[in-house]
């Protein structure tokens, strides 16, 4: 395992600069999550970890050594992309084993890497197909697979499960944070999918316009989001906030609660607002709220609760879980 370390690392394009100075430190073994709005730069720092764009200036280490302008091969690095890249006239074996064919390896050394990759991935009675007889998913393991083999320090993941189905995408989820398990590799996984980012991440790097808004674990992050854009981009659906004159009644220039911190009544409350639409959702429901003074909120209720869209309810925060912003 090795930990991989970024100093000052920065990414112009001509007068353009796309990386702005980003500082991380992540440890060996960990599981950390590139996250944030497309165009917010996760897709271009990680190419830069893996040595396929170049760096401006700053400073990459993996595994102690400085790599930052070193030839990708001799990175110790792995990459998954999110499309599969499959041969198609090779079987899943012969694909997974291609890179160490290249490299010459023994072919009793390259079939038990295969075999060991096929087994942790669940791909053993899959060997002797070729990628048109496979699924989304499966083919992914099989990408997965030959970056497996080849024993790599780092594994990178570019937004592997974005041409997966909603089901497959969960499946795979569970999969890749099981095979993190077992290997105990240093992993650093790009998405614009905040759940993925909360459902497998040791550690959440959310990023936006070329800067870091906020490192930490799932929860934290949650919990104590350090700016409004995190408040709004991790969690679903996302936390209430109001600013300008609505805030200032609040004590602070952007005021934030999340739909699950919100208790409705017919009876009382700090706001009064009308119901717009409900969503049921099986054993919750959203409730889609116009507040006077406040504008649109949702809050989180049991999918039983009987709101109907007219009434007129209060909406009561949990004083422990409101968020004020820039007090």
């Amino acid at each position: 395992m090795s930990g991989v370390q970024l100093k000052d690392i920065r990414k112009s394009f001509g007068a353009l600069e796309i990386i702005k100075g980003i500082d991380l430190d992540i440890q060996p073994g960990e599981f950390v999550v590139f996250v944030g709005p497309s165009g917010c730069g996760k897709s271009t720092l990680l190419r830069m970890i893996a040595g396929l764009e170049d760096v401006t200036s700053g400073v990459l280490n993996i595994g102690g050594k400085d790599v930052t302008y070193a030839d990708p091969s001799k990175r110790g690095i792995a990459m998954v992309f999110q499309s599969y890249a499959l041969y198609p006239h090779m079987t899943v074996a012969e694909n997974i084993g291609f890179g160490l064919s290249l490299a010459g390896r023994p072919k009793v050394e390259i079939e038990a890497k295969v075999r060991a990759a096929a087994e942790s991935l669940q791909l053993i009675h899959l060997l002797d197909r070729k990628p048109k007889a496979l699924s989304g998913g499966q083919r992914q393991r099989v990408a997965i697979g030959r970056a497996i083999v080849r024993n790599p320090d780092v594994f990178l993941f570019d937004e592997p499960l974005s041409n997966l189905d909603a089901s497959l995408r969960s499946q795979m989820r569970l999969e890749i944070t099981d095979l993190h398990k077992k290997l105990g590799a240093t992993m650093i996984y790009v998405t614009h999918d905040q759940v993925e980012a909360m459902t497998m991440a040791d550690k959440i790097v959310v990023l936006k316009d070329g800067r870091v808004e906020q490192v930490g674990s799932p929860m934290d992050l949650y919990n104590k989001p350090a700016t409004p854009f995190v408040a709004s981009f991790i969690g679903s659906p996302k936390m209430n906030l109001y600013s300008g004159v609505a805030a200032e009644g609040l004590g602070c220039k952007t005021y934030g609660i999340r739909p699950e911190d919100l208790t409705l009544s017919f009876e009382k409350g700090r706001w009064n607002g009308r119901i717009r639409h409900v969503e049921r959702l099986g054993a919750d429901a959203l409730v889609y709220l116009k507040v006077e003074g406040l504008g649109d909120m949702v809050a989180r209720t049991l999918g039983g609760a009987k709101f109907q869209p007219g009434n007129i309810v209060w909406a009561e925060p949990d004083a422990t879980k409101e968020h004020r912003f820039d007090l």
